[in-house]
């Protein structure tokens, strides 16, 4: 973790509401991982002294850029919106803990609904560099809020599906993802907390439907990783990286907190945001 002086190089509004930003923050370029996130502090305005959490959407360690993509949902957001190439603002990151993909994998199955692209966009380029094959799926409302296929790599397969059925498939993202989960060796997912406790049943059933084996099984065949450890996520089909509001983003004021199947409160942006889809009681409450 670290804290770094970035500089605005390119803003643009790529969707209604929806800003890409690209910032020049070499040290965050240079060992951060997909599914990671910074925590962003905005200009010296009345009331904003909170800072804000952004997924990492790409980073390129050659020319030291990182790129965040948002919403404008309020004054802190919308404050973004206004800076101009050479502005500076300061990051501090890379925050939380990555998805983890087993070296196996080959076929990798991305899932994002809206703002979630932001959360799986980086675990894309990952892939492709490593030389595995992606798919993305991707849910929206209307095809006013498709995600352009123009800032994904070439090589990704993108689905859409559409609510209202402008574009693509009439229906939900999650209606999708049966036509995929026999190709697929893991999957990972961001986006509304309805969607991945919908993927995370259809996650319950698969191995059953397509009678196949837990990665790992025939190395190291009777030791089970702890629940919750790097190594027990890489087993897992589905890993869901979950949105929450953040106060701190270091673990300390645990205003992130999401419920584990064991019964311990997991902090979001300690213990995530990226967590194997078994290890969340999605039904669960502090009652």
């Amino acid at each position: 973790m670290r804290l770094a002086a970035a500089e605005l190089v390119e803003s643009r509004e790529i969707l209604p509401g929806q800003w890409l930003q690209a910032y020049h923050a070499p040290d965050l370029a240079n060992g951060s991982r997909a599914g990671q996130f910074v925590h962003v502090r905005t200009g010296d305005l009345s009331g904003l002294v909170l800072r804000r959490p952004f997924s990492l959407n790409t980073t390129d360690a050659s020319t030291g850029t990182v790129t965040i993509h948002f919403r404008v949902i309020g004054r802190g957001t919308e404050w973004f919106t206004r800076l101009r190439p050479g502005d500076e603002i300061d990051l501090l990151g890379p925050l939380g803990r990555p998805f983890e993909v087993d070296q196996r994998s080959r076929h990798l199955l991305l899932i994002a609904g809206g703002l979630g692209m932001a959360g799986v966009r980086m675990l894309a380029d990952e892939a492709i560099r490593a030389g595995r094959q992606v798919t993305l799926l991707f849910g929206a409302a209307s095809s006013r809020e498709v995600y352009p296929s123009n800032l994904l790599p070439d090589e990704v397969e993108y689905v859409v599906a559409t609510d209202d059925g402008s574009l693509g498939h009439h229906g939900f993202v999650t209606d999708l993802v049966p036509d995929y989960e026999g190709w697929a060796d893991q999957a990972f997912a961001c986006g509304p907390s309805g969607m991945l406790k919908a993927l995370a049943k259809q996650a319950e059933g698969r191995r059953q439907r397509l009678g196949v084996a837990k990665l790992g099984r025939k190395r190291g065949a009777g030791k089970t990783a702890p629940l919750g450890s790097p190594a027990a996520r890489r087993k897992a089909f589905l890993q869901v990286s979950m949105e929450q509001n953040m106060g701190c983003a270091v673990g300390a004021c645990l205003g992130c907190v999401v419920m584990s199947v064991t019964g311990a409160p997991q902090r979001v942006c300690r213990e995530g945001p990226v967590f194997a889809a078994e290890e969340l009681a999605w039904d669960g409450a502090w009652a």
